[in-house]
Parts: C-alpha cells; structure tokens; sequence
C-alpha cells in the first residue's frame, strides 16, 4: 500500500495511529516533532503524511508551510485535539497551508482510514 509517515509528540497515539495504519497494510515510519519529521521526510519520501498540530521544537503549522515548498502535491493530513485555543481554530488554519484532510481529537478508526483513502486516491488522480 502506501508509506506513511506519523508526526507527533505523543508515544501512545502514535503507536496506536501505526497498529491501525499497519493492519491496514501500509508501512508506518514515526516521528517525535517537526524536525525529526523533515529530516524522515527527505530520507523516506513516503507517500503520505499525518502530522499533529501542537508539537515542540517544530510545530504541525512549520512543519505543513515546509513540506508544502518541498513537495506541493504531498498528501497531508493535520490532526489536533487543540490545547489552549479550540482544535477546530488549529485544524481550520492547517487546511489553509495545505492539509488535504483535518481530523480533530480523539477520532475513529474508521475516520483515520477513510481520510488516508481519499488523500491516497487523490494523489493517483
């Protein structure tokens, strides 16, 4: 299927967004923030990303800006359960820079695989 990389600084959600992305038979590489994501980005390639919004040393809202100049055509989707401000604010700013799909925490398995789907099927178009 498709390789995809998890940006995001929480170990537990990124364990579970892998299991659920592997059984769906994709191969899932892991990132921490931002940073650690670009460099695994321009190491990997993979074909889609998932990156959350509030992260440290590189935020999810960078993070987007620099691989849109990177690659414009690289799937992106931005997740948030929010933080001081409400997720929906975060997840409306990141479809601006470019996020294809937004999913707002805590969300279903059947969210996650329906928005890499369609962001997968765009991509082939």
């Amino acid at each position: 299927m498709a390789r995809i990389l998890i940006i995001d600084d929480e170990d537990e959600l990124r364990s579970m967004l892998r299991q659920m992305l592997e059984q769906a038979g994709h191969e899932v590489t892991e990132a921490v923030n931002g940073a650690e994501g670009m460099r695994l980005y321009e190491q990997d390639r993979p074909d889609l990303i998932i990156t959350d919004i509030i992260m440290p040393e590189k935020e999810g809202v960078e993070t987007i800006i620099a691989l849109r100049r990177a690659d414009p055509d690289l799937p992106i989707i931005a997740i948030s359960g929010g933080g001081r401000l409400d997720a929906t604010d975060f997840l409306t700013m990141a479809g601006k820079l470019g996020a294809r799909r937004t999913l707002s925490k805590p969300f279903r398995r059947d969210q996650l695989l329906e928005a890499v789907g369609e962001c997968l099927a765009e991509d082939e178009a």
